[in-house]
C-alpha cells in the first residue's frame, strides 16, 4: 500500500507536472502570441517613430525655415519702418514746402492784381495820353493851318502895303518932279 500510495502520489505528481507542463506550455504559446503581438506592435511603433522622425526633421527644417523667413521679414519690416519712417518725414517736408509755396501764391497772387491794378492804371494813363496827343497833334494841325492863314494873310497885307508904299512913293516922286 505504500507503494501504491507513492504510485499514486507519483502519479498526482506526474499528472501535477503535465498540468503544469500543459500550463507553461499554454503560458508560452500565450507569451509567444504576446511576443509577437509586442514584435509586431514594437515594428509598428519603429515604423511609427521612424516617420515621427522624418515628421520631425521635417517640420524642424521647416521650422528653421520659417525662423530664417521670419529674420528676413523682420529686417525688411525694419528696413521698410525705415523707409515709411523717411516717407513720412520727407512727406512733412513736402508739406511745409506746399504749404510756403501757397503763403508764396498768396502774397504772388496778391503782388499780380497790384501789378494788374497798376497795368490798368498806366493803361488808362496811356489812353488818356494817346487822347491828349492826339487832340494835341489835332490843335497842332489846326494851328498850322491858322499859322499859314495868318502867313497868307500876313503876305497879302504886305503886298498891299507894298503897292499902297510904291504908290505912295510914286505919288512922291510924281510930286517931287512937279514941284
Amino acid at each position: 500500500a505504500t507503494a501504491i500510495s507513492d504510485l499514486l502520489r507519483a502519479s498526482l505528481r506526474a499528472d501535477e507536472q503535465i498540468r503544469m507542463k500543459n500550463q507553461i506550455e499554454q503560458d508560452i504559446s500565450t507569451n509567444e502570441e504576446d511576443i509577437d503581438e509586442l514584435e509586431s506592435q514594437l515594428k509598428e511603433a519603429k515604423t511609427i517613430l521612424g516617420e515621427s522622425e522624418r515628421k520631425y526633421d521635417d517640420i524642424y527644417r521647416k521650422h528653421a525655415n520659417l525662423e530664417a523667413e521670419c529674420a528676413r521679414a523682420t529686417e525688411r519690416a525694419v528696413l521698410e519702418e525705415k523707409k515709411i519712417s523717411e516717407l513720412e518725414e520727407e512727406l512733412k517736408i513736402v508739406g511745409q514746402n506746399l504749404q510756403q509755396l501757397e503763403v508764396s501764391e498768396e502774397k504772388a497772387m496778391a503782388r499780380e492784381e497790384a501789378y494788374q491794378k497798376q497795368i490798368r492804371e498806366l493803361m488808362k494813363r496811356l489812353k488818356q495820353a494817346e487822347n491828349m496827343a492826339e487832340n494835341s497833334e489835332m490843335n497842332i494841325q489846326r494851328l498850322n493851318i491858322r499859322i499859314d492863314q495868318i502867313e497868307d494873310d500876313t503876305l497879302y497885307e504886305k503886298l498891299k502895303i507894298k503897292a499902297i508904299s510904291d504908290d505912295l512913293d510914286g505919288t512922291f516922286v510924281q510930286m517931287a518932279e512937279g514941284f
